[in-house]
């Protein structure tokens, strides 16, 4: 017996997808990712994972038959939707080592705080 079979085959995995997609739905970070019809990423997705926990190899052959009529789809127009959140990320990180660096020279510690990056 498969983790498949153990688990209730395909409808456990829909319901794990299922759950997983609704949380993505609130994500303002992710959703952009994802197209605006939910539809077929989470087919795919519960696909995957059901051939992955032994279940029938579907995901494979749909899979194959897509790469080979449409290739892969780039993921800079996804990414692009990243770069404010990264920013925001990266700026924080900065301001957050220029504190530690100036703390560490206040308090007597300037092989912190002597950091060039």
């Amino acid at each position: 017996m498969t983790v498949y079979d153990a688990l209730g085959g395909l409808p456990f995995f829909e319901e794990l997808v299922e759950r997983f997609y609704r949380r993505v739905g609130t994500d303002l970070l992710l959703r952009p990712l994802y197209p605006d019809d939910l539809t077929e990423p989470k087919r795919h997705l519960a696909l995957f994972l059901a051939q992955y926990w032994g279940g029938p190899t579907t995901y494979s052959r749909l899979l194959h038959h897509r790469r080979r009529r449409h290739g892969q789809r780039p993921l800079a127009a996804a990414a692009s939707s990243w770069r404010p959140t990264l920013l925001e990320h990266e700026h924080h990180r900065r301001r957050s080592l220029f504190q530690l660096a100036s703390h560490s020279v206040q308090q007597g510690r300037p092989e912190l705080g002597g950091c060039s990056h």
